[in-house]
């Protein structure tokens, strides 16, 4: 497994080794001593799955406030999607930054983010699947999110286009009005 910091503190991209012959291929996507080797320790206690049919669905930016915030170990199992992470962790150097990258059933690459990060994605095709992993088990009464398309996080998100929303998300606040229990450095 390959391990690459971003632009981010603590966003990962991990890029699994992938093994292939003539019947196909395999891969790790997850092992915990390569993990505990690159200094993340972390317990998984729940794996999500969701798929999307449209292209140009938005899920997000969701995250979970404390004491039941989560890490995410997320990866794209069929299709392709935009996976963003936002800082909004209070007096953090990057507070409001964001960082994206396209995760696809073909690159297998996972983005790790950790706890005090929105978290949302954009689907690239038709009829993906998105898979993660959580520290925390959901928690519906710690469940938030940020409007997509708040102006001052400025996400680039990939198509201009009105996305495919949940009720949910139309409905999240700015990142400034949002609830947030974040302080960096905790």
């Amino acid at each position: 497994m390959k391990f690459t910091k971003t632009n981010l503190e603590d966003v990962i991209i991990i890029e699994p080794a992938i093994f292939g012959d003539h019947r196909g291929w395999f891969m790790e996507t997850y092992n915990e001593e390569n993990f505990l080797e690159n200094g993340i320790n972390i317990k998984f206690v729940q794996d999500n799955q969701s798929f999307s049919a449209a292209k140009g669905t938005l899920r997000g930016l969701h995250y979970q406030l404390n004491p039941k915030a989560q890490i995410k170990l997320v990866r794209c199992t069929r299709g392709a999607i935009y996976d963003v992470a936002v800082d909004i962790r209070k007096g953090s150097p990057t507070f409001g930054e964001w960082f994206g990258i396209e995760l696809t059933a073909e690159n297998k690459k996972q983005l790790l983010i950790p706890k005090g990060f929105a978290h949302g994605f954009m689907t690239l095709t038709e009829d993906v699947e998105v898979q993660y992993k959580v520290d925390e088990l959901y928690a519906p009464e710690c469940d938030r999110g940020i409007v997509w398309n708040d102006p001052t996080i400025g996400i680039d998100w990939p198509m201009d286009i009105i996305p495919v929303l949940s009720a949910k998300d139309e409905k999240a606040p700015l990142l400034k009005d949002a609830d947030n229990n974040f302080s960096y450095g905790e």
